[in-house]
């Protein structure tokens, strides 16, 4: 049965009030989690690494930055089908935009950033392997050093505009769990 109330798509429910994710949603959600900061990660060591160790991230880092792609859309779409619970109703309002604007950036940012990428390679004209030589991604943009190299810097922005989102929204999570106490942080785990 594929209703979103049953079967991978279970949801508590109390007084009709919906208070957890879906189980697809909170497995994407960590899956992504993990992938993304073991990506922030490989990058910051990336840009500090010469020789075989560069190589090496390297070849970590372009599949894992498709996959997130792949799975940022997946999840976009889980999103946009599904219920979320609310926030609590004592929130102020200014507090629920900016959760609102953050979700938004974040979906955002996870998907940019690894089009950026993908853009950047193919203006240097690199070969952009998945797993070794056997599958390669085509180009989506023309070779061109200039935009290259704008792409570069812009794909350097967004990972930090991404790591300095991804410590306010854990920061966030900590603030309803530890502080506030109310089912935000509960949701998702």
């Amino acid at each position: 049965d594929a209703r979103p109330d049953s079967g991978i798509f279970r949801r508590q429910k109390v007084m009709n009030r919906l208070v957890s994710f879906s189980l697809l949603s909170r497995v994407l959600h960590w899956l992504m989690a993990v992938m993304i900061l073991g990506m922030l990660f490989i990058g910051v060591f990336m840009a500090a690494s010469v020789g075989p160790d560069y190589h090496r991230l390297v070849t970590l880092h372009r599949p894992l930055g498709i996959a997130i792609l792949v799975l940022a859309i997946l999840r976009l779409a889980n999103r946009l089908r599904s219920s979320v619970p609310p926030l609590p109703d004592d929130l102020p309002p200014l507090v629920r935009r900016a959760a609102t604007a953050s979700h938004i950036l974040l979906y955002g940012l996870m998907i940019a950033l690894p089009l950026v990428g993908w853009g950047m390679l193919s203006a240097g004209g690199f070969p952009i392997p998945l797993w070794g030589q056997s599958v390669l991604l085509p180009p989506i943009l023309p070779h061109n050093p200039v935009l290259w190299s704008w792409l570069r810097f812009a794909h350097t922005i967004l990972a930090f505009a991404l790591f300095g989102l991804v410590l306010v929204h854990v920061g966030a999570a900590l603030f309803h769990g530890l502080i506030r106490r109310d089912d935000v942080l509960r949701s998702m785990t």
